[in-house]
């Protein structure tokens, strides 16, 4: 590897190190972002290159020390070179919750995982963070990739009038939907390829989390949503159901939603989040591919348009988005591949 980055990159681990370091690219994620492991002193350290131009390493490292200081188990920041966009980080080795979930193992894991989202959720007025609201224009945004990375990018549809109103209704529903819940320190990104397995001193199994440098101040059901329904794994309903409803009463007793608030009404909140985030996902996995040169992640549409098929088909103000996912979408999709 001899890109101009890589090589300051390695200029920079060289001087921190006072040695010739030996960096090797372990992976990208789905933003410009790259990391490397380096080994020093019988040591392994991840870094990470973010070009400062495209994303600051700066809130990461607030947010970093932030969730730290919580007991959050985060990447330590061990050195840094904002200017460039390098940073050294603790590393929380290779094991992703994704590896270990099966039918056995999901729920206690993921009861684990809901539970540490109450810390995350502690930032909800957090004025050093300054962390962004999850607002009407803040959803639109990310609705429109959908439209114009997936449907008119990918798929060349042409979107009719009619076909234009139903989606224009069903996209201020979701964004309604958004506004109406309570608001809350949201990770914007929390699933299981996020969630790491790290051993701590003791060589007890520790929840580690990682990519929250997009946190922001958000719906109270984005986060377990992400989670429950995650964009690269599907569970039976009955499972996602139990953990949806511990989640709710966890939220009643933390506070965080009213005493008023329903279990049917915070269902419709769930649901209605998961729709918006899947059809987000789904443009963004088709920009990764157009813009960023990243295919791989076409794989993963299919997943994210059955769920909001199915979900959008239980109810009555969004059945004919889910017609029109069902019969137009999803065809068009397949006669693509």
């Amino acid at each position: 590897m001899s890109d101009l980055r890589f090589l300051q990159l390695n200029s920079w681990l060289n001087q921190v190190f006072a040695s010739q370091s030996h960096p090797v690219l372990i992976s990208g994620d789905a933003s410009f972002r790259r990391y490397f492991r380096v080994l020093h002193d019988e040591t392994s350290y991840i870094v990470m290159d973010s070009p400062p131009e495209q994303i600051p390493v700066s809130p990461f490292i607030k947010l970093a020390k932030a969730y730290g200081d919580l007991g959050i188990n985060v990447p330590q920041v061990i050195e840094s070179n904002v200017e460039d966009g390098f940073l050294l980080l603790s590393d929380l080795g290779d094991v992703q919750l994704i590896s270990r979930l099966n039918d056995t193992s999901v729920e206690a894991y993921y009861s684990r995982a809901l539970k540490l989202l109450d810390r995350f959720a502690a930032f909800t007025e957090n004025a050093e963070l300054g962390l962004p609201l999850y607002d009407s224009v803040f959803v639109h945004r990310e609705l429109d990739i959908f439209t114009d990375w997936l449907i008119k990018h990918h798929l060349n549809l042409v979107i009719d009038a009619d076909t234009r109103k139903m989606l224009e209704q069903a996209f201020a529903l979701l964004v309604a939907n958004a506004e109406e819940q309570p608001k809350v320190g949201m990770h914007r990104d929390y699933h299981s390829r996020n969630l790491m397995l790290t051993a701590d001193e003791f060589g007890v199994e520790q929840l580690s989390v990682i990519d929250f440098q997009d946190a922001v101040i958000g719906p109270v059901t984005y986060d377990a949503v992400s989670l429950l329904r995650d964009c690269y794994i599907r569970w039976p309903d009955t499972l996602v159901e139990g953990l949806m409803e511990k989640h709710y009463l966890n939220q009643k007793q933390a506070g965080l939603i009213d005493s008023s608030v329903t279990l049917e009404k915070y269902r419709r909140w769930f649901d209605l989040m998961g729709i918006q985030r899947h059809i987000k996902a789904a443009g963004i996995f088709s920009r990764l591919n157009y813009r960023d040169g990243k295919p791989a992640y076409m794989a993963d549409i299919p997943m994210t348009l059955a769920y909001i098929a199915d979900i959008s088909a239980g109810y009555p103000e969004l059945e004919d988005f889910s017609a029109w996912v069902t019969n137009t979408l999803v065809p068009a999709f397949e006669d693509k591949l």
